[in-house]
């Protein structure tokens, strides 16, 4: 069974800004997949972590996407609804918006919507959102 982890786990591990706690995840991370578990990142977390990345940590996109896109290709790494976080990844690459956004409509697709309703002018562009 594989051990979730929160958003100050992935943030530390990803950014090595304080080298003690980044330590202590990579060691948390390595004992995991020693033990032939791995790690899980739900949908939340992936969430926060961009938005920390980029709000706190002045991250471009595209080296949000790169970090994202090296998790995704990690073999011990598991994501809540991994072609969902695929699918969100594609459309925010090139849109300007928001990845919660590209998330938000990536997941209703999944689930059987047929659009997402939006106040949000750049989300309303994105592929199955409608303007509310």
């Amino acid at each position: 069974m594989t051990l979730g982890v929160d958003t100050n786990v992935l943030v530390r591990f990803l950014v090595r800004d304080d080298e003690a706690q980044f330590e202590r995840a990579r060691k948390l991370i390595k004992r995991e997949v020693g033990a032939g578990r791995g790690i899980f990142v739900s949908q939340l977390v992936l969430l926060e972590t961009e938005w920390v990345l980029r709000s706190r940590y002045s991250l471009s996109k595209n080296q949000i996407v790169a970090a994202i896109s090296g998790l995704l290709d990690a073999a011990d790494v598991q994501f809540e609804d991994e072609p969902t976080i695929e699918e969100s990844l594609f459309n925010w690459k090139d849109t300007t918006a928001d990845f919660a956004d590209c998330l938000i409509g990536a997941r209703n697709r999944r689930l059987g919507c047929r659009a997402t309703a939006t106040f949000d002018t750049k989300a309303s562009k994105l592929p199955g959102f409608v303007a509310a």
